[in-house]
């Protein structure tokens, strides 16, 4: 099934990229709107049900505050406390996150395992980012909250991890760039190639499904045939938007 939240003021809710942990709104409206999209993933059957440790969260947002170097992101503060909420609620034991940067947003899914966040121990979790220099910047932030080396990024193309993946793959995070006018179409790419090792449960999130939507034409096309996911909600609740989808 195809569904959609969209928040009232999805459009109007803004962020400045470069100073990603500036308060946009009361953190109780913040709260609520993450409770509602949750509410709707839960109905739509996508998650088991909405409840996350909120003081965890709040503890996994300082350290990243205070320990990561972020040039830019475009992940809201919404969208953080959304990506780590699911984590906290699905506890999967292997996590894939492509197209890492900085590491921000492969932080904020695997934060309920690791660091002052977590709430759960995980087998692996892996962040994939395709540029070495980047890579390497962001595994020391990584570093820098999970001394243990559960969480991990590595320096290579997301299509190949995920192709190679030899677990069952619980969540799955899609923030990568292809080559050329590939761009976002490379989603459905890094899906084809681990599709076979998403075992029923297993979540896949794919950013930017509002503002890349033609770019993902085909990927949302195939995660919301029934064929090959049973649910799959478009959460609007910032401009990047994120489609999430169940097996």
């Amino acid at each position: 099934m195809i569904y959609t939240f969209q928040a009232a003021d999805w459009d109007e809710y803004r962020m400045d990229y470069h100073d990603p942990f500036r308060e946009i709104e009361p953190p109780g409206a913040e709260i609520s709107t993450v409770d509602a999209a949750l509410k709707a993933l839960n109905q739509a059957g996508v998650i088991p049900h909405t409840a996350y440790d909120q003081e965890k969260f709040l503890a996994h947002r300082a350290a990243v505050r205070d320990n990561f170097e972020i040039p830019w992101t475009a992940i809201t503060p919404r969208m953080q406390r959304l990506l780590y909420a699911i984590g906290a609620i699905l506890q999967p034991a292997n996590l894939m996150a492509a197209g890492v940067f900085c590491g921000n947003t492969f932080i904020s899914c695997a934060g309920a395992a690791v660091g002052p966040g977590a709430c759960y121990a995980a087998r692996t979790l892996v962040g994939v980012e395709i540029r070495p220099d980047v890579a390497a910047r962001a595994e020391r932030n990584v570093r820098r909250i999970d001394p243990t080396g559960t969480a991990r990024i590595v320096a290579a193309d997301a299509v190949d991890v995920a192709r190679d993946f030899a677990e069952p793959l619980h969540l799955l995070y899609l923030d990568a760039d292809g080559t050329g006018r590939r761009g976002k179409g490379v989603y459905l790419d890094i899906v084809e190639a681990c599709e076979d090792r998403l075992p029923p449960g297993a979540v896949v999130l794919a950013h930017n499904s509002v503002n890349c939507a033609g770019q993902l034409a085909d990927y949302l096309a195939h995660v919301r045939d029934p064929a090959h996911f049973r649910a799959s909600v478009n959460v609007i609740f910032d401009p990047e938007g994120l489609e999430v989808s169940a097996r």
